[in-house]
C-alpha cells in the first residue's frame, strides 16, 4: 500500500525546507522564500540605499564652487559679472539642495528660478552652454517664437 506524502515545500532561493527555517512564505506559481532570505534581502537593499545616499553627497564633492565656475564662464563670456556669480551661486545652491535628501518635517531649502532676459548676443545662450559644460549635463535650445 503506497502512501502519497506532499512534497515539502522549500524556499526557491536557499531551498532550506520549512522545517529549516522559522517561516515560509508562500508566493506565486509556487514560489517560496524563507524568513532568512527576506532579511538578506531587507540588509543588501538598506545596504544600497546607503551607499546611493553616499553618492548623493559625493555629486556636491564633485561639483565646483561657484568661484571656480564664475572663472571657467569668464573665460568665454565677456562682462556680464553679475549674472555669472548669480548664475554660478544659483546652480551650486540647486545642487545643495538635490544632495540634501531632506525628509519630510526637515528644514526645506527654498528653490529658485532664474529668467535671463537682455538683447540678442548678449551671452544669455552662452552663459547657459558654458554652465552645461561645466557641469556635464545635456543642454537643449527651442525657439518658442512660433508658438
Amino acid at each position: 500500500m503506497s502512501t502519497l506524502t506532499a512534497p515539502i515545500a522549500s524556499c526557491s532561493f536557499c531551498d532550506r525546507t520549512e522545517d529549516e527555517v522559522s517561516r515560509l512564505i508562500r508566493g506565486p506559481d509556487g514560489i517560496y522564500i524563507c524568513d532568512l532570505c527576506v532579511d538578506l534581502c531587507a540588509e543588501i537593499i538598506a545596504e544600497e540605499r546607503q551607499q546611493l545616499g553616499e553618492g548623493q553627497g559625493a555629486i556636491l564633492e564633485a561639483l565646483p564652487a561657484p568661484r571656480d565656475m564664475v572663472r571657467h564662464l569668464n573665460q568665454y563670456v565677456i562682462d556680464q559679472d553679475r549674472a555669472k556669480k548669480v548664475l554660478a551661486v544659483a546652480v551650486y545652491n540647486h545642487y545643495k539642495r538635490i544632495s540634501s535628501g531632506a525628509q519630510p518635517g526637515d528644514v526645506e531649502l527654498q528653490k529658485s528660478n532664474i529668467m535671463l532676459i537682455g538683447p540678442t548676443g548678449c551671452g544669455k545662450t552662452l552663459l547657459a552652454q558654458t554652465l552645461a559644460r561645466i557641469l556635464d549635463v545635456p543642454f537643449t535650445i527651442a525657439d518658442a517664437t512660433n508658438l
